[in-house]
């Protein structure tokens, strides 16, 4: 067994139960700091994992890293996908209407302005919705970091539709936002647009965009080589949705027929996309248009 990929999942699974480490100790029978231990490697007993999982409310396989996992809250899918994005050496992305690991410093400090004015809005769970975004924002701000250190390649495909979309209703679409923060939602939106824009011009190393002008994926996914695996990853949450209240089901799995299927759908939307400066070009038009 894997045990360091068992504690990483096993770190997952409790931000996505919403249980406090001392909570699952104290069920469990063993301290917060055992608990902390299991989660950064170290040996665990099979007895200890089915524990678990029946806490946990998971089936054993997906905690031993056999079979597809299940995220049904953003906390708990981000942080598997930080784990994943660590020894990953190509990212190849179906995305909506940006790349997240490329995106500006004025998007994350955005975010952080709109996470913590809705957990605001929460009534009695304020703490609570708060505490969440907090950890939401840690873990981004943590994929964000790990990315710009090892520099893996990225191969992202946008969907134009989306892009005009974001574009109109700007960062934290569908969001209650303030008049001043809706308004900058809309010019940061734009800013991270004309990044792409130069990004699809000069086509830096290891970074390459398209641009999908034609149809529009059913669903956004990723993905991820390393040196000995690829993960898919099926994602149903933007990095601009609330972590409090974001419904629904994201998925990873080393499975290789998931894998090989959504590499030739991958690979089919690819050949399809604009590149380059003609992507930049229509890129640019989009913007010009809002």
């Amino acid at each position: 067994m894997r045990f360091t990929e068992i504690g990483q999942q096993l770190r997952a699974y409790r931000l996505e139960s919403g249980m406090r480490a001392e909570e699952i100790a104290a069920r469990l029978g063993v301290s917060r700091a055992a608990l902390y231990r299991y989660e950064k490697g170290e040996v665990i007993k099979l007895d200890t994992v089915n524990r678990l999982a029946e806490l946990l409310k998971i089936s054993p396989l997906s905690l031993l890293g056999i079979g597809v996992e299940y995220y049904n809250r953003p906390i708990g899918f981000f942080e598997r996908l930080r784990q994943v994005e660590e020894t990953a050496d190509q990212i190849l992305q179906v995305s909506s209407p940006l790349s997240f690991l490329t995106s500006s410093d004025e998007l994350d400090s955005l975010e952080a302005e709109l996470f913590i004015e809705a957990a605001g809005e929460t009534g009695a769970e304020r703490t609570a919705a708060r505490a969440t975004a907090e950890q939401v924002l840690g873990i981004l701000a943590e994929r964000k970091r790990m990315f710009r250190m090892r520099r893996p390649s990225i191969i992202a495909m946008l969907s134009a539709g989306a892009i005009v979309r974001f574009l109109k209703q700007g960062v934290g679409q569908g969001m209650a936002k303030s008049d001043a923060l809706r308004e900058r939602a809309r010019v940061v939106a734009r800013i991270e647009m004309e990044n792409i824009a130069n990004l699809m011009e000069v086509e830096p190393m290891g970074l390459q965009f398209g641009l999908l002008s034609t149809g529009e994926p059913s669903g956004q996914f990723q993905l991820l080589r390393s040196r000995d695996r690829a993960m898919l990853a099926i994602n149903p949450f933007r990095s601009d949705t609330i972590p409090h209240l974001s419904t629904g089901v994201a998925m990873i799995t080393g499975a290789d027929e998931a894998v090989t299927a959504h590499q030739r759908v991958a690979e089919a939307m690819w050949r399809e996309a604009v590149k380059g400066r003609a992507a930049s070009a229509h890129l640019r038009e989009l913007i010009a248009a809002q």
